[in-house]
């Protein structure tokens, strides 16, 4: 483990993320252009706004992992490209319903598809894409990656319902909190991973390794991404500052800092989670700075970067390997 531990702190001193994306790039490319001839249809409004969502931007970071983790494994042949591309299709269908859910403006630093189209558009084409992921799923005939996928979507479902229920509850637990993440994020990254294990005929043994990769990447990835929410900068997080706060979702920074804080703090946090809105967002920041729950939800994170690369452990090494392991890296280095 230790040995495994100072192979992640040298990749993660020499490898950068654009050489990860070099590393994939013909892969990547090949998988863009089946995306863009998978939304070719004759209903004008399903492109248009397909168009717009799946084009925004994003390290489109799901497909990636379904690529790197084939090559990783030693695939040759080609459907790792399909799946990425229905995993692309995937998380993006959940974007639209979330935003629409969410009532949110922006997203990866522009105006998010319901705000420019309308909730209605939104929510249709985001049925679209989830109905053409499936007919893509068909194209791969492989009924172990079908169940896969259609298991994970299943659950992606699922935690939007309890994150939902969740909503403006003060007193959601940190294990309630990680099971809404875990079924939101991590298990579509887990799925990602285990398919490129499916692709290869891999073992139990590094199926069980590549599920473990993808899930604990998801989770150091929301983990970031709830923290931030706090600590960043529009510009820097692609959205509005406080949006969680605004839509009174008790992510982990706020569960720890109501446990931490003084009984003051912890009224001020469940009443803003209660009520939603930005009114007490300084005041809030300045709680969550206070109590070190920043650092708390860096750690966390950091501890499940750490399980995705020995998840790693037996994976025979390879410039792909360097590159998932840069990826957990990369995952909790984002600016905090």
């Amino acid at each position: 483990m230790r040995f495994i531990m100072q192979a992640a702190e040298e990749i993660r001193d020499s490898i950068t993320f654009d050489s990860v994306v070099a590393l994939a790039r013909d892969d990547m490319s090949a998988v863009d252009r089946l995306i863009s001839v998978s939304l070719k249809t004759d209903v004008a409004l399903v492109s248009e706004v397909s168009k717009y969502i799946v084009t925004s931007g994003g390290k489109r970071l799901r497909p990636l992992l379904v690529l790197l983790a084939s090559r990783a494994l030693g695939y040759k042949g080609d459907q790792h490209i399909r799946s990425a591309a229905i995993v692309e299709f995937i998380h993006t269908a959940t974007l639209l319903h979330d935003d629409v859910v969410d009532g949110s403006q922006r997203r990866r630093g522009r105006d998010t598809a319901n705000t420019v189209f309308g909730n209605q558009a939104s929510v249709l084409v985001g049925d679209y894409l989830y109905s053409r992921a499936f007919q893509m799923m068909v194209d791969i005939d492989s009924m172990r990656i079908m169940q896969i996928l259609a298991d994970a979507t299943n659950t992606i479902a699922a935690g939007e319902v309890m994150q939902l229920m969740s909503v403006h509850d003060p007193d959601t637990t940190e294990e309630s909190y990680r099971q809404v993440i875990y079924r939101k994020t991590a298990r579509l990254f887990e799925a990602g991973a285990q398919i490129a294990a499916v692709l290869t005929n891999r073992d139990s043994g590094d199926e069980s390794a590549m599920i473990s990769y993808g899930q604990n990447l998801g989770a150091a990835f929301q983990l970031i991404d709830d923290a931030l929410d706090y600590n960043s900068s529009a510009e820097e997080l692609g959205k509005n500052l406080g949006d969680d706060l605004a839509e009174g979702k008790a992510t982990l920074p706020l569960i720890y800092a109501m446990q931490q804080g003084s009984s003051e703090d912890k009224e001020l946090i469940r009443d803003a989670i209660i009520d939603g809105g930005l009114d007490r967002l300084e005041r809030i920041q300045a709680i969550i700075k206070s109590t070190g729950a920043l650092e708390y939800t860096a750690m966390r994170a950091q501890e499940a970067a750490d399980a995705a690369i020995a998840a790693l452990s037996e994976i025979p090494d390879s410039d792909y390997k360097r590159a998932l392991i840069s990826i957990a890296n990369f995952s909790v280095q984002r600016r905090m």
